[in-house]
């Protein structure tokens, strides 16, 4: 017999590398499905030098890299501890993203360093990790692992819509659930930002004040990342091979790249609602970073010609939506249920993916 209520706590540490999020998190099963509450959150942010060799570890030794997966797992670990003590909290389990240091599907390769053991000792809490290996060995692209989460957690809402480094969706269709990516998102906006001195643009206001550069937007509109169909994801070095030349062939002031950047997201994001959606008006959740930026919502309201309903989210879900998440996988690996989906991933079953550590 299944336990019908969890508690666990989700760690990720996402692609803008500034730190650990840490979420405390409730799960109650009833015949009506899952429902959640996110109890407690904290962000702790990577000390200088561990961020610095997070950010080049793709480039370390294999000696050098396999002492990094246990420091960190141990830094992870001590930051649990406090954040259990501070909080006076037990949780069932610590369900760990880790840090993606090497993503090569192709070649059955998925490498997520924090090293479970590490985590698991200088925590004392049991510890659930490596989520993505399993799926890897099963032809499966290892990721995205958040649409199960999507799919149980929020049933009642037509598109997930994540906008953080890159942007990502995820919709039901036809009884499976798809996603992939949809554009770059904060990795392009926030390196404009960066020129004017801050590392994003609060609200969009710079965008908002720039001009609309045509030429650059139907070249960006036209790259064939666009054309494909499918499940499809950007990466970072695809994002450097197809638009950085493209921006910096314009040369135009950092607040007109910021205000096309956002037009040209708008758009894709609303076609991608538009040609999916089998509602006149579906439900769309905004979460990630990019929620925060009011300009691109009013631009992507503007291309769904107001037909769409924008549901309503805490603070706490903008920001901490993929750590739940993380937190729900580590549930269903407890419960022997699958947590990646073949729909999505492409791999030939769906699996529960997972070590537990303890």
């Amino acid at each position: 017999m299944h336990s019908e209520s969890y508690s666990l706590i989700g760690l990720m540490s996402g692609t803008s590398g500034d730190g650990l999020d840490l979420a405390h998190c409730h799960f109650e099963f009833q015949k009506g499905g899952w429902s959640y509450e996110i109890l407690q959150t904290e962000t702790r942010p990577f000390p200088d030098a561990l961020g610095k060799a997070l950010g080049e570890s793709h480039l370390l030794s294999g000696l050098e890299l396999s002492l990094l997966d246990v420091n960190f797992g141990q830094w992870m670990g001590e930051q649990v501890k406090t954040f259990c003590l501070e909080r006076q909290v037990k949780p069932m389990a610590v369900a760990s993203h880790g840090h993606t240091v090497f993503h090569q599907p192709e070649k059955r390769l998925s490498l997520q360093i924090g090293n479970g053991w590490a985590l698991h000792q200088a925590s004392g809490e049991k510890v659930i990790a490596d989520f993505r290996m399993l799926d890897v060995q099963l032809g499966g692209q290892g990721a995205p692992l958040v649409p199960i989460g999507d799919r149980l957690l929020f049933p009642q809402v037509d598109f997930c819509i994540n906008l953080g480094g890159i942007s990502n969706l995820s919709l039901e269709k036809n009884g499976q659930r798809i996603a992939f990516d949809c554009s770059p998102f904060n990795l392009l906006l926030n390196q404009e930002a960066l020129k004017l001195g801050s590392p994003y643009d609060k609200d969009g206001a710079w965008a908002r004040s720039g001009s609309l550069d045509t030429q650059l937007l139907e070249e960006l509109n036209a790259l064939s990342f666009y054309s494909q169909h499918g499940a499809k994801s950007l990466g970072r070095e695809s994002i450097e091979q197809l638009f950085i030349p493209l921006i910096e062939k314009r040369g135009l002031p950092p607040k007109d790249n910021l205000r096309t950047l956002v037009e040209h997201y708008a758009i894709q994001i609303a076609a991608l609602i538009r040609t999916r959606s089998s509602k006149a008006t579906p439900s769309v959740l905004l979460t990630g970073g990019g929620a925060y930026n009011r300009y691109f919502v009013e631009r992507l309201d503007h291309h769904l010609n107001q037909q769409w309903i924008q549901v309503e989210v805490t603070k706490e879900l903008v920001e901490f939506k993929e750590a739940l998440i993380f937190a729900f996988l580590g549930v269903l690996k407890l419960r022997g249920e699958a947590n990646s989906l073949a729909s999505v991933t492409g791999a030939i079953r769906d699996s529960s993916g997972g070590i537990i550590y303890g």
